[in-house]
């Protein structure tokens, strides 16, 4: 029952940074409208989705209380670097779908299509690689 629960979590806060990585996509297409606002729609999309993420997963799915700076730091550092990987994944659906149809409903697809697939990867990378404390993995396996 643990392990459904911590997929329905993640699976959840997946949807909330997605939502957030497309709104402020949105927001920057609202606000600079041209054909070059592509790369820097994504961009900020991705930062935003990234901040929320992280956010989420430090504290409900892998139950990481530690703070400091320096903890922060290292951890939000390591889940760029894991991120980096799967974000390649997200923009090449989306791209790929802009190019193949040039709407933003099929852009949208494609970033949803290629967010899910990241995620799982991202999930196993993070707790692999990122939240490793020894007490992070005994609760998550109890």
């Amino acid at each position: 029952m643990r392990l459904r629960f911590v997929v329905l979590k993640y699976a959840f806060f997946g949807i909330v940074a997605t939502a957030a990585n497309l709104f402020m996509q949105r927001g920057v297409f609202l606000f600079k409208p041209d054909g070059n606002a592509f790369y820097l729609a994504i961009s900020a999309g991705a930062g935003v989705g990234l901040v929320v993420k992280y956010t989420l997963d430090k504290r409900w799915i892998f139950k990481d209380h530690a703070s400091g700076v320096g903890s922060h730091t290292r951890k939000f550092t390591r889940y760029v670097l894991m991120g980096l990987f799967t974000t390649l994944i997200f923009w090449g659906f989306e791209t790929g779908f802009w190019l193949l149809w040039r709407t933003e409903p099929m852009r949208e697809a494609g970033a949803i299509i290629g967010l899910s697939i990241g995620y799982v990867i991202k999930y196993q990378l993070d707790r692999r690689f990122v939240f490793t404390d020894k007490i992070l993995h005994e609760e998550s396996s109890a």
